[in-house]
């Protein structure tokens, strides 16, 4: 009997040993913490945000927010970034991955809430739709060009450059109209 007891404190001590070396992760946790581990063979695309317009139309921004933390000086939310992409990869995919990573807030409506079938970018960085005017919100483009349909259902290829924009004037101000 005390060599059995003797036996299971062993194995317990071994144990509570070996799993103060491991580190448990959930997958989400495996791939934000290697979200960089970029290798030759990797697909990638460049992500950044940025909110600049705001800094012409300072005066039409909600008082709360006129914060350097908020809208940085030069406007530059997060420079641009590499991020490797994933099969099946959307713009939101990207977007969700980078700022769970870099601890940037952001808040969405997902497809099924919001009547459009399709991923809805409410705010980033505390900055929403009409944050600074009636025609303000948040826009992408993808190689420089307006995507023309939904965050979620734009799939990403290999090398593309993807920019999330704060519009101050329907997209006017950021090279187009949206």
């Amino acid at each position: 009997m005390k060599k059995n007891l003797l036996l299971i404190g062993i194995i317990i001590i071994a144990a509570a040993v070996l799993l103060s070396f491991a580190k448990i992760q959930s997958v989400d946790e495996y791939y934000l913490e290697h979200i960089d581990d970029i290798t030759e063979d990797s697909e990638t695309v460049t992500l950044s945000i940025v909110c600049g317009a705001v800094l012409d139309r300072w005066d039409d921004l909600e008082p709360q927010l006129k914060d350097e933390k908020y809208v940085p000086p030069d406007g530059v939310i997060m420079p641009p970034a590499e991020y490797v992409l994933r099969p099946g990869d959307t713009v939101f995919d990207i977007l969700h991955r980078a700022a769970r990573y870099h601890k940037i807030q952001m808040e969405f409506h997902g497809s099924e809430k919001n009547g459009l079938g399709n991923t809805y970018i409410k705010g980033i960085n505390y900055l929403y739709e009409f944050s600074c005017g009636p025609q303000s919100g948040w826009i992408f483009k993808v190689n420089g060009q307006p995507a023309g349909y939904g965050c979620g259902s734009y799939k990403l290829n290999d090398g593309d450059i993807v920019e999330w924009v704060y519009t101050c004037d329907l997209g006017r101000d950021a090279g187009g109209s949206f």
